[in-house]
């Protein structure tokens, strides 16, 4: 499996080591891995923003203006699924975690080994993640759970996709979306309704 990975830490030696130590994770795992860094918890949220496909997050607790805290709140707003890790300095902040449903703190300095098997915690709960699919709508890049999908229209120019948290209509007929969107409509179809027109 290939994984989205994010890493946000306002110290930049320590942004060079969590990616480093990621990147050697991934290698000895022998999965795929994509890692963005980013420097505050604003220049994060201005590129998810576009694409909100992150499959694990690591997210420095203590940034200036935002905190990772308040970054992880403002995530799962989207009812993102990515797996949380949080990096401290400090154990008070742990209960906090428990408000977004964070996999696990690590104290700094980060030991490799206890990363290790964190990152191998949350691919081990990725596995198991509830069928998706990728969009894009209005410039965003959004996953969507087959959970939330209530129903999908095809018009002759458009797929309008109903969900629990709104809709989305997409300039594309329903021929092209990926194999993954295809199964996952079919599935949809199944419990509630397909419906083309």
């Amino acid at each position: 499996m290939n994984y989205k990975i994010a890493i946000c830490d306002d110290e930049s030696e320590q942004l060079t080591k969590l990616e480093a130590l990621v990147t050697n994770w991934a290698g000895e795992m022998g999965c795929g891995c994509s890692i963005r860094t980013f420097t505050s918890a604003e220049e994060f949220l201005f590129e998810y923003e576009e694409d909100k496909t992150y499959d694990i997050l690591l997210l420095d607790v203590e940034m200036n203006n935002i905190s990772g805290i308040e970054l992880a709140k403002r995530i799962r707003k989207d009812n993102n699924r990515a797996e949380i890790i949080f990096i401290t300095s400090h154990f008070e902040f742990v209960g906090e975690g428990y408000e977004v449903d964070a996999l696990h703190y690590l104290i700094k300095p980060v030991a490799e080994e206890k990363l290790c098997q964190v990152l191998s915690k949350a691919a081990d709960r990725l596995a198991v993640e509830p069928p998706w699919v990728v969009i894009n709508f209005e410039g965003q890049t959004v996953k969507l759970y087959e959970s939330e999908i209530l129903y999908i229209e095809a018009f002759l120019h458009y797929v309008s996709i109903r969900t629990t948290s709104g809709e989305y209509k997409i300039k594309e007929n329903l021929s092209s979306f990926d194999s993954n969107a295809l199964q996952l409509a079919n599935s949809v179809s199944n419990s509630t309704f397909l419906s083309y027109q």
